[in-house]
């Protein structure tokens, strides 16, 4: 008698409605559309001013045209184009989300996760779920009556909700299928079973009795933890600080917001005698070289005995929006690589770069080992050591070219200053960006976080990494100008038009001569991904293209000469710790070079 009282999962969810969070549509990535109008309206009302100004300067060409034009200008701005402009840039200096459709998401996010923990704290004693409590109320009516409620206010959320196919908000829903099925202890009709392990055939593989117990157990973890939200949870486990290495800031390295840190040698650890400097992007925080215990390169790498610096860009600010790439990747790195050799004139300096930090990397040394041959002196620094280093961007084999051409058809500069211009390249904006480069990765992200909330230590050592994710850092304007155009658009590494200053006048603003690299002597170490969407295994080719053999080499060699691994891994490989260990041992050997010449 009282299964036949007993509500169902499904009945509750086809209560709801089809909404925007159950992709009926089957989209295989995330599909912001509201925001992507949005943005193509805005994006023509300022080509059309743009427009309007060209005319307005050319009065004494085009005459009354001209004064139509300016009228239509002034309108233009006074009604539309400004208020756009003071929205996006008061968004921006909050470090709010600039976009008013991915706002509202946002705190459609915050709230339907509040919602999933209330309703799973309701089912919660003493940390447990209460499967007596499940029962009455999945089988009373005044139990049907609350559960309904609670799938109402779900379904309200969901309408609201501005974008389609594998969103954040898709896994959360099917969060909220695990949760409903659990309470009411009845299968999904017609709908595959959120969570279920699967058999190599595709097939389930538990019953559906322990399918309820295992989820019972992932929901007990989610709620203790109130893990829900991961990055609300992300920002209250870490307190909004991750790193677990000790750092100093070098006195006098300070240059706009740029600092150089210099992290301390643990004690009882022998120097080596070598110096690290590690190169950083300029969209993340830099602590992803040391995200927490076990999970850092620089702490693997002091246990080596390195004496480790890393160049830390922090949060740019309006002085900044100038700054182009003649800043970051020459004026910088020389002013504290100037600093390291007078600090350890004796020590040999080694250099390891990610993703654009990597990229960064490559002209300057090249233009480094042109002002040094030039001047008859040798390559001071031999050793560059790529992580998921981009180098080639075309739209054939490098992997670029689905986001070359989504760049061609939405990124306008000019766009791009009036919206920003004062106050930097929001991280949302970015965030975009890697929407198309990884479809889907916000579902596969918040997915794959509940999927292992049931193993030991998971959402706790998921914290760092999360806060990380989740918290960007500002683009300097000019410099993702400069980004965009020549390296994405330009690439202009590879086209041999990559132009840097130099106290050499025979080679300042010229082009830099990538060769220089090989005939410095430069050895070039790749670890690239073949799952990596951000920086594909096409792209990673230095070693490759400039590296001290002629015709590259994919396999490992000999004598510390260039060596290109690539893995089947992704973009951020170092939140494992097993891959991390991996790639620690491999480029401590490229870092060794000559020591182990007689090593197969």
């Amino acid at each position: 008698m009282e299964d036949e009282n007993r509500i169902a999962s499904s009945s509750l969810l086809v209560q709801m409605g089809i909404t925007p969070a159950d992709n009926r549509e089957g989209i295989k990535t995330a599909l912001p559309w509201k925001s992507m109008w949005a943005g193509a309206q805005t994006k023509t009302l300022f080509q059309y001013q743009q427009f309007l100004e060209e005319i307005s300067e050319n009065y004494q060409i085009v005459g009354p045209l001209a004064m139509v034009a300016s009228l239509q200008n002034t309108f233009l701005k006074a009604l539309l184009t400004n208020p756009i402009k003071a929205q996006a840039r008061i968004a921006v200096r909050a470090g709010k989300e600039p976009d008013i459709y991915r706002d509202m998401n946002g705190w459609i996010y915050k709230n339907y996760t509040r919602s999933l923990y209330d309703l799973c704290r309701y089912f919660m004693k003493d940390d447990k779920f209460d499967r007596d409590k499940a029962r009455r109320i999945s089988t009373t009516p005044e139990g049907h009556q609350m559960l309904k409620e609670y799938a109402q206010e779900f379904a309200q959320m969901e309408y609201k909700y501005n974008s389609l196919g594998m969103t954040r908000l898709n896994a959360m829903k099917d969060m909220l299928k695990c949760l409903l099925v659990v309470i009411t202890e009845t299968p999904l009709e017609g709908d595959a079973l959120p969570f279920m392990r699967k058999n190599a055939d595709g097939t389930d593989g538990m019953t559906f009795e322990e399918y309820l117990a295992e989820n019972r157990f992932r929901l007990e973890c989610l709620y203790k933890a109130s893990a829900f939200d991961p990055k609300e949870y992300s920002e209250r486990i870490t307190h909004g600080r991750i790193g677990c290495s000790d750092y100093e800031i070098v006195r006098g390295s300070k240059i706009h917001n740029v600092r150089l840190r210099h992290y301390v040698l643990p004690k009882g650890i022998k120097p080596n005698g070598k110096v690290l400097y590690i190169s950083t992007p300029l969209i993340n925080r830099p602590e992803l070289f040391d995200l927490d215990d076990g999970k850092s390169v620089v702490q693997g790498m002091l246990k080596e005995g390195y004496a480790i610096y890393l160049v830390d860009y922090g949060e740019c600010d309006p002085d900044d929006t100038r700054l182009g790439m003649d800043f970051f990747g020459k004026t910088v790195q020389d002013r504290y690589l100037e600093i390291i050799k007078k600090k350890h004139p004796k020590h040999e300096i080694n250099i390891m770069g990610y993703c654009m930090g990597g990229t960064l990397m490559l002209p300057y040394l090249a233009r480094r080992a042109e002002e040094r041959l030039a001047r008859g002196e040798k390559m001071d620094i031999c050793k560059l050591a790529l992580m998921a280093a981009p180098a080639k961007f075309d739209d054939d084999g490098s992997g670029h070219g689905p986001m070359r051409s989504f760049i061609r058809q939405n990124y306008n500069p000019y766009v791009m200053g009036e919206l920003f211009g004062s106050v930097n390249i929001p991280p949302q904006v970015i965030d975009f960006g890697m929407n198309e480069i990884q479809p889907g990765v916000h579902y596969t992200l918040l997915s794959g976080f509940y999927g292992r909330a049931i193993y030991p230590h998971a959402i706790e050592d998921s914290a760092p990494f999360l806060f990380w994710l989740t918290h960007g850092t500002k683009f300097p304007a000019k410099a993702h100008r400069d980004w965009i155009e020549k390296f994405f658009l330009g690439n202009q590494l590879v086209e041999g038009t990559y132009c840097l200053p130099s106290m050499n006048p025979d080679l300042d603003g010229k082009p830099v001569d990538m060769d220089a690299l090989r005939r410095g002597g430069v050895r070039i170490f790749d670890y690239r991904g073949s799952r990596d969407p951000i920086a594909p295994a096409g792209s990673c080719v230095a070693s490759q293209l400039w590296g001290m053999l002629a015709d590259g080499n994919i396999q490992v060699t000999r004598g510390g000469l260039n060596r290109t691994f690539e893995k089947n891994i992704g973009h951020i490989f170092v939140v494992s710790k097993q891959l991390l260990s991996e790639y620690l041992q491999i480029v401590s050997d490229f870092l060794r070079g000559e020591d182990n010449e007689n090593k197969d």
